[in-house]
This record gives C-alpha cells, structure tokens and sequence, in this order.
C-alpha cells in the first residue's frame, strides 16, 4: 500500500513563495500519472498541476506561469513550486497518483493561506 505525505503548506503574504512536497513511501515511478488538486471552503476540489511519467505536465490556467510541477524519481518525491501567489490560492492542496491499474491514491492536504 502506498501512502502519499504531502508537505511545505503554510501562511504566506500575497506575492510570495511556498514549495509543496508529496513524499510517496514507495516509488512514484508506480504512477502513471501524479497531480496536486486542491480544495477551497466551499468548493469542489480541482486540479492544479499534472504530471506524467514520461514527465508531461498540465496546469490550470489561474496558475500557469506561476505554478511548477515538477517529480524526483530518486526521492520519490513530487514537488509544486508556486510562485507569485494570490489571495485566491488559498487551499487544502492535496496529491494524488494514479497506477497503470487505475488505482487511485490521495495524500491527507496541506494548508496553503495566502495573506497579508
């Protein structure tokens, strides 16, 4: 069973920067495909950032240009660089991977609050 650990979320000011981190406690070259989703109060929870084994990746657009999905297959870690964060980014930001098998896993969030 894999398990997916999601870290780095924290407070941060408008215009600032927060690297997220999803450490998988088997190898995440298991996935066929990894993303960071998140999930405001109120909201449905969307997606972010994809990434795909053959290193494809895919943003939403409120975050292309400031966003960066990016996976080390030696730590078997999968990172999200965000910059030039908003107000509107604030979330429960959570990572996902998907096997070959189509079994999904999720980690348990992280807290992103961006404000002055």
């Amino acid at each position: 069973q894999v398990q997916l650990v999601e870290s780095g979320g924290g407070l941060v000011q408008p215009g600032g920067s927060l690297r997220l981190s999803c450490a998988a406690s088997g190898s995440i070259s298991n996935f066929v495909i990894m993303g960071w989703y998140r999930q405001a109060p109120g909201e449905q929870r969307e997606l972010v950032a994809g990434i795909t084994s053959g290193g494809s990746t895919d943003y939403a657009d409120s975050v292309k240009g400031r966003f960066t999905v990016s996976g080390d297959n030696v730590k078997n870690t999968m990172y999200l660089q965000m910059n030039s964060l908003k107000s509107e980014d604030t979330a429960v930001y959570y990572c996902h991977g998907r096997t070959g098998a189509g079994r999904n896993y999720w980690g348990q969030g992280t807290q992103v609050t961006v404000s002055s």
